[in-house]
């Protein structure tokens, strides 16, 4: 399939070579894959990728026409910055064509040292307005910035009038109510930050507990959860477990849901956005290959049809299928009461 330049790039996720192979034979424009090291925030045992195995993908990608970004998306520290810095030398010689930066520190340092090297701006730094996008481009020069998943459609395009940065946003995948990558109460609850350590809940953390016909789940001992026997269990977050709350037991914060914006499409790209972004490098080649095939369909679709589009409902099954849940939302983007 030939890069598709009239509509927003289509951007998926790798945590594999396998699902970064998957993402571009079923239609991504853009693959972001990460390291097997601290400067991933998704760095999970058995997934990701070293020198080898992320030069085969880039070549992979390359030879289809497609783009490949390398996500160094966590923030430096102090103690060991070095391998930081390694890592964004390391995103230049692999051949990459952008970097994901969260930290200003690693921006300053890849633009000094590789200014010919594309930056794009990770939703780990939390840029919500046109004014900190454009100091991150007056005095690193990125190129791009993933705005959080907070904004209303108004907003996004509030953004994108007001800078000549490229916009992306999120299509599908896990939501995240609070600041991305910085949750207190996962911090709370485990003394580690899920930015540093690649998850909200990090698996050595987690305990399940069966417990008579119900099995619990734990959040380093807290309770996040309680399914019975024949309810499908998630994995326990935070945010999205039930709690009880005067008397009352539900989904006190957030309900286990994935955004999906398949009905707005051509509202998403009226706006004027660089890019869509699938959520979900810890998934499967399946997921990717399932999400990627359904979005290309219907990305297409809107830019074909226009305001006569309309999300077909094999799509909507397709994503349904791999929805956090089986739920699915527009999340911020839709807010009739604002």
């Amino acid at each position: 399939m030939a890069l598709h330049t009239s509509l927003p790039e289509l951007v998926c996720p790798a945590g594999s070579l396998p699902a970064l192979k998957a993402a571009v034979d079923n239609g991504a424009d853009t693959v972001y894959l990460g390291l097997k090291n601290q400067t991933n925030a998704r760095n999970f045992a058995g997934l990701n990728f070293d020198d080898a195995s992320a030069r085969e993908g880039i070549a992979y990608a390359h030879r289809h026409g497609r783009k490949v970004l390398l996500a160094i998306n966590t923030f430096a520290q102090g103690a060991d910055a070095g391998r930081w810095r390694a890592a964004v030398d390391q995103g230049a010689a692999l051949g990459a064509d952008a970097l994901i930066l969260a930290d200003l520190g690693l921006m300053a340092y890849a633009a000094e040292r590789h200014p010919e090297l594309r930056l794009h701006m990770s939703v780990q730094s939390s840029a919500t307005n046109y004014e900190a996008i454009n100091l991150a481009r007056d005095m690193f020069g990125i190129r791009r910035a993933v705005l959080p998943r907070v904004l209303t459609l108004d907003q996004v395009r509030h953004v994108i009038e007001h800078t000549d940065v490229e916009i992306e946003v999120f299509g599908f995948g896990s939501l995240c109510v609070m600041v991305e990558g910085r949750c207190q109460l996962s911090s709370y609850a485990t003394g580690e930050s899920p930015n540093t350590h690649g998850v909200c809940s990090p698996a050595k953390f987690v305990r399940w507990e069966p417990d008579e016909r119900r099995m619990n789940a734990r959040l380093n001992h807290i309770l996040i959860d309680s399914y019975r026997d024949d309810e499908p269990a998630g994995y326990p977050t935070l945010c999205k477990g039930r709690f009880q709350v005067r008397d009352e037991t539900y989904y006190a914060l957030e309900e286990p849901t994935s955004l999906n914006v398949l009905d707005m499409l051509p509202q998403i790209i009226a706006s004027g956005v660089a890019a869509i972004k699938v959520e979900g490098r810890q998934r499967s080649p399946a997921y990717v290959a399932q999400v990627t095939r359904a979005l290309r369909e219907a990305l297409d679709a809107a830019g074909r049809d226009g305001a006569r589009f309309q999300a077909r409902p094999a799509w909507h099954q397709a994503l349904n299928k791999v929805s956090e849940g089986q739920q699915q939302t527009l999340g911020a983007y839709n807010r009739p009461w604002k």
